[in-house]
């Protein structure tokens, strides 16, 4: 029997207590929106139901709440929403239903409520182990705090990630390997360690073309990433992606894999993207970004899309390459062949002699020497890229 294609079920809650320096994600300050709050929920919750009509039977892998803090939530919203979810793809096995918190204290004590509510995975960014630092990201915890949330997390939730932050002004090799063995220490089954990127209209991008600080240098950064691999592997952490570090196959999130193989997931809320496989071919939805327009186009149609694109089999295929060597099981010549790249392509042979690219059977993945300049690799692959 074949089973039903796998799906995944991302919610986009846009509200932060406090916005942070570094975040270009679509997110608003909560200001005490409790009345807003109650609203979005039941128009997520329409969302859900016409999307799942929409596609019809499919086998429900994960949910992730992200955002913005959905950590901010009611608990009992959170279980409305995963009860949602499973009525309306109901799984013989298990699902992985995953949620971003930050570590604060007054969240630390709704772990209890979280896990209640059927949440088994937290995600917590700490983000940095030391309180310049901490204060330097305009975070709202403390290093004990943050330390503290994650110890409380370990003992609520089966599973426990930690988002850290690197390439900050004053690291180097050494502080940034400190900041590592003290995150393995607190018991986090997966660590996600992510290089500060200065993103277009952030106020840290303001602060850069100020002259406040500067950005890492290409070096610098390279050496902090190869710091990453070096501890985490000393600590017992397969580096199953690029930037994410997983203790066993068990630990490893399988929301974001589904990301990364290329498989159909629904995106609910402000902002929210989706990518959907019909009998016509793959369409990318993208929900409006704006609360007040999601809720009004929720409201009018019943889904929150301000729009969807029809994606082309080149499209498909160059997302395929981009997020699937993300992966150490990389991906299938056959989901590139819009692409014609093969074992046989000169692109592909000459990253491959280079060190970069490693062809397993049908598959082509990128090493690790490959990972550290992905960029350049995927540019080189890429239809656009180098000529062969």
């Amino acid at each position: 029997m074949t089973l039903p294609a796998p799906i995944g079920v991302y919610i986009h809650w846009p509200y932060c207590a406090k916005i942070c320096p570094y975040c270009d994600f679509n997110v608003v300050r909560e200001r005490g929106r409790t009345e807003e709050q109650a609203v979005l929920v039941e128009a997520i919750l329409t969302d859900l139901a016409n999307q799942a009509a929409l596609l019809g039977p499919r086998r429900l892998v994960s949910i992730f709440f992200g955002g913005g803090t959905p950590s901010l939530m009611r608990p009992d919203a959170v279980a409305q929403i995963i009860a949602a979810a499973k009525a309306h793809w109901p799984s013989k096995d298990g699902v992985e239903i995953s949620l971003e918190a930050n570590p604060t204290d007054a969240e630390a004590e709704r772990f209890k409520a979280f896990a209640k509510a059927g949440v088994e995975r937290l995600s917590l960014g700490v983000q940095a182990l030391n309180d310049e630092a901490l204060r330097f990201l305009g975070r709202n915890h403390g290093a004990a705090e943050a330390s503290r949330a994650a110890r409380t997390a370990r003992d609520i939730f089966p599973r426990l990630s930690i988002d850290l932050i690197y390439a900050l002004p004053g690291q180097d090799p050494g502080s940034w390997a400190r900041a590592l063995e003290a995150a393995a220490d607190l018991g986090a089954d997966h660590i996600s360690p992510y290089q500060l990127t200065i993103e277009a209209g952030t106020a840290f991008d303001r602060a850069v073309r100020r002259g406040l600080f500067a950005p890492a240098d290409p070096d610098l950064g390279a050496a902090l990433y190869e710091t990453s691999q070096s501890v985490l592997t000393a600590h017992g952490f397969d580096a199953y992606e690029v930037s994410n570090h997983a203790k066993g196959q068990g630990a490893r999130s399988q929301h974001n894999l589904i990301y990364w193989r290329g498989q159909d997931y629904v995106g609910l809320g402000p902002g929210a993207h989706g990518r959907l496989s019909f009998e016509q071919g793959r369409v990318a939805s993208f929900a409006a970004s704006k609360i007040g327009d999601y809720l009004d186009t929720v409201a009018a149609t019943g889904l929150g899309w301000a729009s969807r694109q029809a994606l082309s089999a080149v499209e498909v295929a160059e997302e395929r390459l981009l997020a699937g060597l993300r992966i150490d099981e990389g991906v299938a010549f056959k989901d590139l062949a819009a692409l014609d790249l093969t074992p046989e392509h000169p692109r592909v042979i000459l990253l491959a002699d280079l060190g970069l690219l490693s062809i397993t059977g049908e598959h082509m993945v990128a090493t690790a020497k490959g990972r550290a300049v992905l960029d350049a690799v995927t540019s080189a692959l890429a239809v656009d890229g180098l000529k062969g």
